[in-house]
């Protein structure tokens, strides 16, 4: 389920410098599509300029993309959720993601698919509940954001773009992101897992998200939500275990919840100590190969270990 080479279409890629778009870029490139970054500064050569905060767009740069991946979107875990980073939160991908739709939508000849970042997080705090695409969804900050979010692709959906949200668990890759922030204190022998270290975590190996887009754009088969997570989801405490094994550390230092709510507030619970124990199904179904679908295989891969 590769890509085909011969492709040399343009598209439109948000969030392109991004833990993930930054690795899509490439990709996209070498499957043979011409990359149109979305920018918010003045273009260069082959971007587009756009302010999603503005509502504007360059739609005439935009014209003749046959194709849109869209992954622009505040970090939720930056720091503590205050009223103005949660509107952050929550602006940058709602009004992102609606401009985008609206404008691929005006165009006079359509692209043929939109493929935007959502997130597990959408389905709230489960516990051990398995979570599969048609889970019903959370209620939580998160979870009303990850609607709004999908909600906000309507525009393209209702003219007749074929519409995939990936629900990405945490990816995973040494470029940046949370696995980083991860070793750092088991380099330190102060790692451990977070809180009881029972909530489940859904995760997904890098060089396996950049496929799971690319096979979203390839696949006609693929539209509506789609999980973008390995089909093995650990506990926190088995996370710790394997880091911990992979790095040759200890990982017996638990971080408290109290002091993660003292240290982060309502981010803790949300971002930190939920748990979403989701599964590929419909990637499944689709006969979807993992190149790391195992979590300890995984992380020597990203850590090169």
């Amino acid at each position: 389920m590769t890509p085909t080479p011969s492709m040399s279409r343009a598209i439109a890629l948000s969030g392109a410098s991004g833990l993930l778009g930054s690795a899509m870029a490439p990709a996209l490139a070498a499957a043979g599509w011409q990359v149109r970054p979305l920018v918010r500064r003045t273009p260069g050569p082959g971007e587009i300029r756009w302010d999603p905060a503005a509502g504007t767009i360059d739609a005439s740069a935009l014209a003749g993309v046959s194709a849109a991946v869209h992954l622009a979107g505040e970090s939720i875990a930056e720091g503590r959720w205050t009223p103005a980073r949660k509107a952050r939160i929550r602006s940058s991908r709602i009004l992102g993601s609606r401009l985008l739709s609206e404008s691929l939508a005006r165009l006079p000849v359509r692209p043929d698919v939109l493929v935007s970042a959502s997130a597990v997080g959408i389905y709230g705090d489960r516990g051990d509940e398995l979570l599969d695409e048609n889970s019903p969804l959370g209620t939580d900050f998160l979870a009303e954001v990850g609607k709004e979010w999908e909600g906000a692709t309507a525009p393209a959906s209702d003219a007749g773009i074929r519409v995939v949200h990936l629900r990405f668990g945490i990816i995973l890759s040494k470029e940046g992101g949370a696995l980083p922030r991860m070793v750092t204190p088991f380099q330190l022998g102060a790692g451990g897992p977070i809180g009881n270290g029972r909530q489940w975590m859904s995760w997904i190996a890098i060089d396996d998200a950049v496929t799971i887009v690319l096979e979203a754009l390839r696949n006609k088969e693929m539209r509506g939500p789609f999980n973008a997570v390995a089909p093995d989801p650990v506990r926190n405490a088995d996370f710790a275990a394997r880091l911990g094994e992979v790095l040759h550390r200890p990982a017996l230092v638990p971080a408290p919840a109290f002091a993660l709510r003292l240290l982060f507030g309502e981010m803790a619970d949300a971002a930190l100590l939920a748990s979403q124990r989701a599964v590929p199904a419909r990637l499944t179904a689709l006969g979807f190969s993992f190149r790391h679908p195992t979590l300890a295989e995984a992380l020597r891969t990203v850590l090169d270990r």
